[in-house]
């Protein structure tokens, strides 16, 4: 692998799980110096993470890791549902049923789960687990390397919101439930139910991730951070 891959991939790890947080400047000679290569393959990298907005290079010589906003996140999830109700709708076209039959038992189980009420933090990590595997799931479907690659940008700029986020068992049980109606819409080819039913998760998503992100704003918590990295890279996407 080629040097300015490598630290491609090991600065884009590091944005998305926010060891570099919003607002963090990138310097050359401190990042050239901690990934143990020189300057050319630096840039080449944060050139390919500026194309993604994960990096934001209008500062001069200053690189800075891009803001995470309930403003930003708006727009992207505008975005996510154009994508993703096609994807959904494609998905429930072209599914191997056997696939999708099984998701949907793994979302039965989850659901009764998560509605308890009382799941301990491992369940969580199931879920979030399942719902990856759906994902897949959806994006083998789907087979469409257009669509694939817009959804991939987008997913890098979700994962840093979900940082935000705070397990809430009644919201994670009702994520299940809609996740198993998008599953069941996929399994019984029903392309219209399948779009709207991701396109109602979808907006249930974004109202709980806003709540989050005033309730984490209004705190001392670190997690309140995203407001100091919006007002330090002030009109970053």
């Amino acid at each position: 692998m080629r040097a300015s891959d490598k630290a491609y991939e090991a600065l884009r790890e590091d944005i998305l799980h926010w060891r570099l947080a919003p607002g963090t400047v990138l310097g050359e000679s401190e990042q050239s110096a901690r990934l143990g290569i020189s300057r050319t393959p630096l840039r080449e990298a944060i050139t390919r993470l500026a194309a993604e907005g994960l990096v934001d290079t209008a500062h001069g010589r200053a690189c800075v890791v891009t803001a995470v906003s309930p403003d930003n996140l708006v727009e992207l999830f505008e975005l996510r549902e154009a994508l993703e109700t096609q994807a959904s709708r494609l998905a429930a076209r072209r599914r191997a049923p056997r696939v999708f039959e099984q998701l949907l038992a793994d979302f039965d189980a989850a659901s009764e789960q998560l509605g308890r009420q009382v799941a301990a933090s491992s369940a969580h990590d199931e879920y979030y687990a399942l719902v990856a595997r759906l994902d897949a799931a959806v994006d083998d479907a789907v087979a469409n390397p257009y669509l694939l690659n817009a959804l991939r940008g987008l997913r890098a700029h979700l994962v840093r919101a979900r940082r935000l986020a705070h397990d809430n068992p009644v919201r994670l049980a009702e994520s299940a439930a809609e996740h198993r109606l998008i599953v069941q819409a996929i399994v019984d080819s029903d392309e219209t139910l399948a779009s709207q039913a991701t396109a109602v998760h979808l907006k249930k998503s974004l109202d709980n991730l806003l709540r989050s992100m005033r309730r984490s704003g209004e705190s001392d918590s670190p997690s309140a951070g995203f407001t100091t990295a919006r007002r330090r890279t002030k009109g970053t996407p």
